[in-house]
């Protein structure tokens, strides 16, 4: 199936002067990470409790949304679903971006970024961050190789077989992620085999919520309203990836409450955690969750664009909500080390940790989000990763046409 794509094409002010201010966010993000570095993490509001603050909260979203982002190419390509063929390459391209931005926020967070030269070339594989650089690095290269094969018309005749490859190293990529925090004992929230599937099925409502925001962001931008069909698909994919998501959330709070060792935990987070609690049930279950629901279903406002587009939105700030009280909330609770016993020191033992991020950790998150932004907006521009139509896509087959 010949599948025509284009530059995007027509780029007046507004173009540029987006561009002009995602650079400038992405370069407050690079001198808020070089202050960092020079001054050190003091300027942060991290401590040794709080060891991974804001922008690791941005960076694992990203890294997840990535996943996520690869959504549609997979549906083409693994799933046979002809009719997202046209929108496979903006989708691998925002995978790719999402998680260059993702690193780049991990690398300048964690300090001394040049030392990545030695996590790369001596690995530790009874360590789950030495496994996850093979994941990244094999992502990217992956999906480079799907994309030649989806824009070399000689080289279509390998895209199932790229976007297969490419399908199961996001599933390991992803449980990869979920595990960093699975594998930990060190904190009560973490240590759980749920938070690997669970970090796949929250990849899925959060890359297509990028997807989204991104493609009605070039619809609206190039005067090409998106066929109302292909519309209605993707917001029905994004309403069973956020109801999942919210299944998944469930079930990990029952099991928590299961055992009697996390109810302290549980009762922390659902009622007494403060800013924590307010971010799940406000953040991630109200903005994140039920809202995006509502407006993604309801008969008055599921075939509306703008809907749609907040929809979106509101989902992407639901996933930072539960990446934060993921993150930080679970460091933040102190750890019951002898169940049963009041412990007090003078190290903050049985406290629970305070931490609120400091300017420079906003800017280096944020720095992250406009590289992505810039990373997508040069690429559309430069090469041909844009259907040539937006408000027609091809037909799936049926059931004869299948067959033959």
């Amino acid at each position: 199936m010949k599948i025509d794509l284009r530059q995007l094409k027509g780029s007046g002010p507004a173009y540029y002067l987006l561009l002009a201010g995602l650079l400038l966010v992405t370069g407050m993000g690079l001198g808020a990470a070089w202050h960092m570095e020079h001054s050190g993490h003091i300027v942060t509001g991290m401590d040794n409790q709080i060891v991974w603050g804001l922008p690791h909260v941005f960076a694992v979203f990203l890294v997840v949304a990535a996943s996520g982002a690869l959504n549609i190419a997979s549906m083409s390509s693994v799933f046979g679903k002809t009719a997202f063929k046209p929108l496979a390459p903006l989708s691998g391209l925002l995978a790719i971006a999402l998680l260059i931005g993702g690193l780049v926020v991990l690398m300048l967070d964690l300090g001394r970024a040049d030392r990545l030269i030695v996590a790369m070339t001596h690995y530790n594989f009874k360590s789950i961050f030495a496994w996850n650089v093979i994941l990244y690095s094999g992502f990217v290269g992956l999906v480079l190789a799907y994309l030649w094969t989806m824009m070399e018309r000689r080289m279509n005749v390998y895209s199932g077989y790229a976007g297969l490859a490419a399908f199961i190293w996001r599933l390991l990529l992803t449980t990869g992620t979920g595990s960093i925090f699975g594998f930990l004992i060190g904190r009560q929230a973490f240590g759980s085999a749920l938070l690997g599937p669970m970090f796949i099925v929250f990849s899925l409502s959060y890359g297509l919520a990028v997807f989204l925001l991104v493609l009605l962001a070039i619809s609206l931008g190039s005067a090409r309203p998106l066929e109302p069909g292909m519309q209605a698909r993707l917001s029905r994919l994004l309403a069973i990836f956020v109801a999942a998501s919210a299944y998944f959330v469930l079930i990990y709070h029952l099991t928590n409450l299961y055992f009697a060792k996390q109810h302290g935990l549980e009762r922390f987070i659902l009622l007494d955690g403060g800013i924590y609690t307010y971010l799940f049930w406000l953040g991630q279950i109200v903005l994140g969750g039920l809202l995006p629901l509502l407006l993604l279903l309801h008969p008055r406002t599921r075939g509306h664009s703008s809907m749609v587009l907040l929809a979106s939105v509101l989902v992407i700030v639901g996933g930072l909500a539960q990446m934060y009280v993921t993150i930080i909330g679970s460091q933040a609770f102190p750890l019951d080390i002898f169940p049963g016993y009041s412990i007090s020191s003078s190290f903050g033992d049985g406290v629970v940790a305070a931490y609120t991020a400091k300017l420079p950790e906003w800017l280096l998150g944020l720095g992250g989000c406009g590289l992505v932004g810039v990373i997508v907006l040069l690429a559309i521009r430069n090469l041909a990763f844009v259907p040539q139509r937006l408000d027609r896509f091809p037909t799936e087959p049926t059931g004869t046409e299948a067959a033959h």
